[in-house]
């Protein structure tokens, strides 16, 4: 395990090399002036020169990178164009709020896609295997911000069941924060008021980033779940007269979470990209909108800082992965 997570981290410095050369590159051939974008219309070309000076953008290129490598190593990320804060302690303040949403997506996948994947397994080739699967194609193939802007539409705008924008209702306090995450905060406050809130608010956008990857999850535990199924060991337990649900959770389907577990390891990462999308369409006040202002407004530092941040979040999701492998399966010896 030790070696694993050694092999895992030296990937982490390779990954992250690579992102921020092509990153830093393609942020210098954008056409754009970060110090005009600082400084505003009304700059004077000398204060623009100036602020070209003091922020190292008149140096070459090399000698950019070097120096926003040196500040990355020290743990400073620069500073944002559009707020002139610090990058990092704003990424840090936003990402509660997508972390939520994530997590959230990432049950509700799990808790829909599994069952409904062995379902469909079980009832291979029947109405109820042409249904799941179907829905899982839907899923797969819906745009999500259509899918989004369609559930805000018939569940905040005509029934008026959910909310549609925002963490929190109007009047409702946010807990004490602990970890930045609501849910979390309001339980450990015992504040029921805020919790109901915050799920409510949580339920439109999590359904919607969760749906894409249900289908995924339908799609491998069924497949994987038949090629299990088929095997001889499974034959013999049924043989010994081994309970059918006791054959399905507990033989069966541990062996067919393997494969699945490569693809939860991809879907944390995809689930972060997707975010963009999601808190854009309903005003999540999350990493991802505030990355989406940032691209608009060309706002280089944050943009750099939330692709390193992103290349950490898919090296440690494939660690997981590795070390989950040894979980489920001892005999497995997971590579690098």
């Amino acid at each position: 395990m030790t070696r694993i997570i050694l092999r895992r981290l030296l990937m982490l410095l390779f990954v992250t090399a690579g992102v921020t050369v092509i990153c830093f590159v393609i942020s210098r051939l954008i056409p754009g002036d970060p110090a005009q974008l600082m400084l505003g219309p009304r700059a004077t070309p000398q204060a623009i020169a100036e602020l070209r000076t003091r922020l190292g953008l008149d140096q070459p290129i090399v000698t950019q990178y070097l120096a926003y490598v040196s500040d990355l190593i020290r743990g400073d990320f620069g500073t944002s164009i559009m707020t002139r804060q610090p990058v990092l302690a704003e990424l840090l303040g936003y990402i509660p709020a997508t972390l939520e949403l994530m997590l959230l997506a990432m049950v509700l996948s799990i808790a829909i896609g599994v069952p409904l994947g062995v379902v469909t397994a079980v009832r291979r080739d029947t109405w109820v295997d042409n249904l799941g699967r179907g829905l899982a194609i839907l899923g797969i193939s819906t745009p999500t911000f259509w899918l989004g802007l369609m559930l805000m539409l018939l569940f905040y705008a005509q029934l008026g069941w959910l909310p549609g924008s925002g963490r929190l209702d109007i009047g409702v306090s946010p807990p004490p924060h602990v970890t930045g995450l609501y849910l979390v905060d309001a339980a450990l406050a015992g504040d029921s008021l805020a919790w109901r809130s915050a799920f409510n608010h949580l339920l439109l956008p999590a359904s919607t980033l969760a749906l894409a990857s249900i289908g995924t999850v339908v799609r491998l535990i069924r497949s994987s779940m038949i090629e299990v199924l088929g095997e001889d060991y499974i034959r013999t337990a049924r043989a010994y007269g081994i309970s059918r649900g006791r054959l399905l959770f507990v033989y069966a389907l541990k062996n067919a979470l393997i494969p699945f577990v490569t693809v939860l390891g991809l879907e944390l990462a995809a689930l972060l990209f997707g975010s963009v999308v999601i808190e854009s369409v309903f005003a999540w006040p999350g990493v991802g909108n505030h990355v989406l202002a940032a691209i608009l407004n060309l706002d280089f530092p944050v943009i750099m800082g939330f692709t390193v941040l992103a290349s950490v979040v898919y090296v440690a999701a494939n660690l997981l992965v590795d070390l989950s492998y040894l979980v489920l399966d001892p005999r497995i010896q997971a590579v690098g």
